[in-house]
Formats: C-alpha cells, sequence, structure tokens
C-alpha cells in the first residue's frame, strides 16, 4: 500500500509539472514534449485504477496521434531564419 502511494505521488507530481511546463515554456517543441510526457503520465494513472484498456488507448490516440499532430505542424510551419532568408 506504500508503494502504491509513493508511486502515485510520484506520477502526480509529473503530470502536474510536465502540465504546467506545457503551458509556461515558450519553445512550441518543447511544449509538445511536455504535453507527451503528461500524457504518458495519465496513462500510468490509468494503469494504477487497473484499467489498462483505457491506458493503452490514451498511449495510442494521444500520444501516438495529437503529438505525432503537433510535430508535424511545427515542423510543416517552421519560420525560416535570417540566414536562410539572406541566402536566397
Amino acid at each position: 500500500m506504500a508503494y502504491e502511494m509513493i508511486a502515485f505521488g510520484l506520477f502526480a507530481a509529473i503530470t502536474v509539472a510536465s502540465s504546467l511546463g506545457a503551458v509556461l515554456v515558450r519553445d512550441v517543441w518543447h511544449a509538445a514534449l511536455l504535453l507527451g510526457v503528461s500524457l504518458l503520465s495519465f496513462a500510468v494513472h490509468y494503469v494504477m485504477l487497473q484499467a489498462e484498456f483505457v491506458a493503452a488507448m490514451q498511449i495510442l490516440v494521444y500520444v501516438g496521434g495529437v503529438l505525432i499532430l503537433i510535430t508535424f505542424a511545427v515542423m510543416l510551419t517552421r519560420r525560416a531564419s535570417t540566414e536562410e532568408v539572406t541566402n536566397v
């Protein structure tokens, strides 16, 4: 019982810290990575609640789908640096 409470407290702290980091960080790429950490820690909470199917769907749909979509959006809408603009 004590190990479960320690694990819950650890992953709750990870969830809160990564969620706050995803909101407060200025770089979009780092915000997407912190969002992925937050979503994965939610999946761990589902496993602790013995809802393995919901945890698997959390990982497949949200981490796999939404995070890849955000990654592609960041890569495709990247601004050109001043060096790239002057070389053209």
